[in-house]
């Protein structure tokens, strides 16, 4: 019979992306939709983001990670990777979360894009007004 394989997974989210995250214990390979990080997000300033809860918790090398993202453009997916990452860290380890907590990493932004209403060419923009 094959040894169970202890995965701990929990989902993030940030403006309309989704990320899907699985920490299984290894050595701290990445895997972001079947590429590395720094194929998928391009610039050092995101990575460093995103690595910010392991970062904290000294555990950038103690968890290989796999995700799934979708939705969203690069800032929302990097937002809501760092917030699955902050919540599956907190399910492998409750010690965690006090360090999480403080850092901010646990917070999900609420700020979503405005809704474009009737009546209006945007969300806050009026058609011109028009006195006579």
């Amino acid at each position: 019979m094959a040894d169970k394989v202890i995965e701990f997974s929990a989902t993030g989210r940030r403006k309309t992306a989704v990320a899907r995250v699985h920490l299984v214990p290894g050595t701290g390979k990445w895997q972001v939709n079947q590429r590395t990080p720094e194929q998928y997000f391009c610039t050092e300033a995101v990575i460093n983001y995103i690595q910010q809860p392991m970062k904290a918790t000294d555990t950038l090398v103690r968890f290989d990670l796999k995700a799934e993202l979708t939705g969203g453009g690069v800032t929302g997916q990097a937002g809501a990777l760092r917030h699955a990452i902050s919540r599956a860290l907190c399910v492998a380890d409750a010690s965690n979360r006090k360090v999480l907590k403080e850092s901010g990493c646990l917070t999900r932004d609420p700020r979503m894009k405005e809704r474009k209403k009737y009546g209006q060419p945007g969300a806050r923009r009026r058609f011109q007004f028009s006195k006579r």
